[in-house]
């Protein structure tokens, strides 16, 4: 068997930093969760907690589904779906960590990195990543928003 020691480490940090965000979700009341944060915002991700939220399901599936489709498959990400409150929210987070873990599996250390940039995946805002660099994006991503939600809750 190939090497996956990188692999699940990127798995493991990605899963610390979905209990991280969980952790701070589960405090959260559904009123808290569908209050308008940000009226004046264009970017409608990011007008409430809520939508915050649906944005980081939806691009963890996202970050996921293009991996898995890096060698020609066509599999589309589940929709995006406002939920309305903070368990269905950690349940959908637990999903996402599920389905990249599946999409893992048969990833080696290996195939985490290339330097030929036809080789890397064309995002859907159109940069090029390989695996690795799309995994650490997704867990930025998180940590990001993360942040983002702590600090809508001490205004």
């Amino acid at each position: 068997m190939q090497g996956k020691g990188a692999v699940n480490a990127l798995l493991e940090i990605y899963g610390n930093a979905v209990d991280g965000l969980k952790a701070t979700v589960r405090s959260i009341s559904a009123e808290q969760l569908i209050e308008i944060a940000d009226s004046k915002t264009a970017n409608p991700d990011c007008r409430s907690i809520q939508t915050i939220l649906t944005h980081v399901v939806y691009a963890g599936f996202g970050y996921a589904t293009t991996i898995m489709n890096r060698n020609g498959h066509i599999n589309d990400r589940p929709p995006r779906i406002l939920l309305h409150d903070s368990q269905s929210y950690c349940d959908a987070l637990d999903d996402m960590m599920r389905f990249t873990q599946s999409v893992f599996a048969d990833i080696t250390d290996d195939e985490l990195e290339t330097y030929d940039e036809s080789s890397k995946m064309l995002t859907g805002w159109k940069q090029r990543y390989d695996i690795e660099q799309l995994a650490e994006h997704a867990i930025v991503h998180i940590l990001r928003h993360h942040r983002q939600i702590h600090n809508l809750r001490k205004r």
